[in-house]
């Protein structure tokens, strides 16, 4: 039987597959770990230890549960969070923690500089993208102007996909999607590194450019006696773990979207042609001749984690969640006239505002627990809406959309979503992941699939409609005011 191998490192978690050629799950597993934030705007991993030893972790639990010979695993793809900062030395050891992506916001400097510097029009042309949180170059220069003695250092800046496939194969090479989120060094129309936007770090100090379903090398006998792997087996260049988690649920053609509910709402939308929209983000995607347009917000999921240790203590962790949710489905929609601005962590698309700050507005005495819960799921659903507003008015509708992650199981904010973005739904039979995504592209890669097959790994199961309801357009306007009409204040908090 042949086999393929997909991991893919999360924000909190990592997680692994097994499947046959067909896509059937011949085993899973999975592996915690924590966001080290070690001072306000900043959110860091362990290289070593979270991603590479996660990977490790997960594949010797994966080769014990699938009980097979690891000879049969035609292909192995791996795919990360992203885009991150990791600068390595000449022997390719971390010379630092990897700086996170657009949730690290410690660059906010160097991105006015860079933008000043560079002119945003010439960045949006020739780099696809205005620099933002989520932009790897302006951390780069923060690390020369913080670190110099790092920066001399660093033989090559990695992100935590490539770091893994150069433990695996000894290469050093970045997939075009991820490559878009190096801005502003990577020029979108020659597909290649540019040394034209700016001198903070050039070409040879960065990873050798493939498509994500190209073999970037074979596992290394060193990395087949840590992992368990055959050594030769072939290893794909990987991606970022969204782009990974759309390929699942077969977000394959133009009009096809991808919202992903998770520790951050990412959007995925596949376009024919280049976005040229300051608001979203852009890059080529997987494969040659596809483009994608991004959007993501800087905290979902977790504001659900915070308010339920902030003001759910009492309720049992493994029901608290549960719990929440019926009391915020027991408030109805507009949660009583309460608005909530999810922006804990400043916010990515599209605002583009690292200073953007959070509020409850509203309250008054006869607000519950539950009104507060379903305002906070309002709030995280109306920025979503925001930004899908951006691909409606970029010319780029959605067609046909996938809801994926954790957060779907919460009915509330998925229908809630749906309800103020007018946004149907489609969610897919497996709910793997980004893992399961990565397994698809590494039989892609092996010629053992095409991308249609995708629609027979991993079928629709139920759809989600968009629901009238009178109090949401006002609300998402008041939400949109709300904003503008506050954030001078929050600039000065």
């Amino acid at each position: 039987m042949t086999c393929l191998l997909g991991i893919d490192i999360g924000t909190f978690e990592s997680k692994g597959v097994l499947t046959d050629a067909e896509g059937r799950i011949l085993a899973e597993a999975r592996c915690p770990h924590r966001m080290i934030v070690p001072r306000p705007g900043w959110a860091e991993h362990r290289a070593e230890e979270d991603w590479w030893g996660d990977f490790v972790r997960i594949t010797r639990a994966l080769l014990d549960r699938a009980g097979i010979d690891p000879a049969r695993i035609a292909c192995v793809a791996a795919s990360a969070i992203g885009p991150c900062m990791l600068p390595v030395d000449a022997d390719g050891r971390p010379l630092m923690n990897g700086v996170l992506y657009g949730v690290d916001t410690r660059a906010t400097a160097e991105i006015d500089e860079l933008t000043r510097r560079i002119g945003g029009q010439v960045l949006l042309e020739r780099g696809g993208n205005a620099l933002t949180s989520q932009s790897v170059g302006p951390k780069i220069l923060w690390l020369r102007r913080n670190h110099p003695d790092l920066f001399r250092r660093m033989a090559c800046a990695h992100t935590s996909t490539s770091y893994i496939v150069y433990r695996l194969t000894g290469e050093t090479v970045i997939d075009h999607y991820t490559a878009a989120n190096f801005a502003p060094f990577y020029d979108v129309e020659r597909r290649d590194w540019t040394d034209e936007l700016d001198d903070t770090v050039g070409p040879r100090q960065l990873p050798r450019l493939l498509w994500s379903t190209e073999i970037a090398g074979h596992v290394t006998p060193a990395a087949s006696a840590e992992t368990g792997l055959a050594a030769g087996t072939p290893v794909t260049c990987g991606t970022i773990d969204a782009a990974a988690e759309a390929v699942s649920v077969g977000v394959r053609q133009p009009g096809d979207m991808m919202v992903m509910y998770g520790s951050t709402v990412f959007i995925i939308q596949l376009t024919a042609r280049r976005i040229r929209d300051a608001r979203l983000w852009y890059a080529p995607w997987l494969q040659p001749g596809m483009h994608a347009a991004m959007a993501g917000l800087a905290t979902s999921g977790t504001l659900t984690h915070w308010f339920r240790d902030q003001f759910a203590r009492e309720l049992p962790a493994e029901t608290a969640f549960a719990a929440l949710a019926a009391e915020a489905e027991a408030s109805p929609p507009g949660a009583r006239g309460l608005l909530m601005l999810p922006y804990f962590s400043g916010e990515r698309t599209p605002l583009h505002d690292p200073a953007a700050k959070g509020a409850f507005f509203g309250l008054n005495l006869t607000h519950s627990r539950g009104d507060m819960y379903r305002a906070l799921i309002e709030g995280i659903a109306n920025a979503t809406a925001h930004a899908i507003d951006c691909y409606r008015e970029a010319g780029q509708p959605p067609a046909r959309v996938r809801a994926v992650g954790g957060g779907t199981q919460n009915r509330v904010w998925l229908q809630a979503t749906s309800d103020i973005a007018r946004l149907p739904q489609a969610l897919c039979e497996r709910t793997v992941g980004a893992s399961y995504g990565d397994a698809f592209l590494a039989a892609l890669a092996a010629g053992l699939a095409e991308p249609g097959d995708i629609d027979g790994w991993n079928p629709v199961r139920q759809q989600v409609s968009p629901e009238a309801h009178d109090v949401y357009p006002r609300q998402h306007a008041l939400f949109r005011r709300l904003y503008e009409q506050t954030k001078d204040i929050a600039h000065e908090l």
